[in-house]
């Protein structure tokens, strides 16, 4: 494993190649498409989506890692009532969303509706530059936050938008635990789970 393929925590100075990352990451994303469904504007958005969601609230409130090609935000129990988009988050993101904002305020609503109540580790994002996807760098995040959880004891709890990447989650010991249709004609939610030591 090289340096570049190694977790490392995430600066203030790597917001911008980080949120270009997930960027292209999620460009392919039922729900980022769903929210930004200009493609040939898509990438920028996402950038910025991606920057300000770093800077306002998983800087300061999550565990922020990266490899050379992916990148993992986690939150921990005592910090998910302060890392979920508050109000100033969202008038940020409303210029990017533009008509969308509206519907961006409801999924937050409903994804916070099927938050468990139990004390978890949640997997915000993870994601994988796709030039790079199938050498193990999204893996290497995963492993290193469920081995936080599993020290913890406790759960992890994840939502997915791509049907596609639950085989991958299951693959790592989740079990899907909801499937949200959501606002608007929205794409659907899975909400996975995955058992301490699982």
């Amino acid at each position: 494993m090289t340096n570049a393929d190694r977790p490392r925590g995430v600066t203030g100075e790597d917001v911008g190649p980080t949120a270009r990352l997930l960027a292209r990451a999620f460009g392919d994303d039922p729900m980022m498409c769903w929210f930004f469904p200009e493609e040939a504007t898509r990438p920028a958005a996402l950038a910025g989506y991606f920057d300000t969601l770093l800077t306002r609230q998983y800087l300061p409130y999550g565990v922020c890692e990266r490899t050379g090609h992916a990148a993992a935000i986690w939150v921990a129990p005592e910090a998910q009532e302060k890392a979920v988009p508050d109000e100033g988050t969202i008038r940020e993101l409303a210029a990017l969303l533009g008509d969308r904002a509206d519907w961006f305020r409801e999924c937050v609503a409903a994804a916070a509706a099927t938050a468990p109540q139990e004390a978890h580790w949640y997997l915000a994002l993870l994601g994988t530059d796709p030039a790079a996807q199938g050498r193990g760098q999204g893996a290497v995040l995963l492993r290193a936050g469920l081995a936080r959880a599993d020290a913890a004891g406790l759960p992890v709890h994840l939502e997915s938008s791509k049907r596609e990447n639950l085989a991958v989650y299951r693959h790592f010991g989740f079990e899907v635990l909801e499937e949200v249709r959501l606002p608007a004609d929205g794409p659907t939610l899975w909400t996975m789970r995955r058992a301490p030591g699982g």
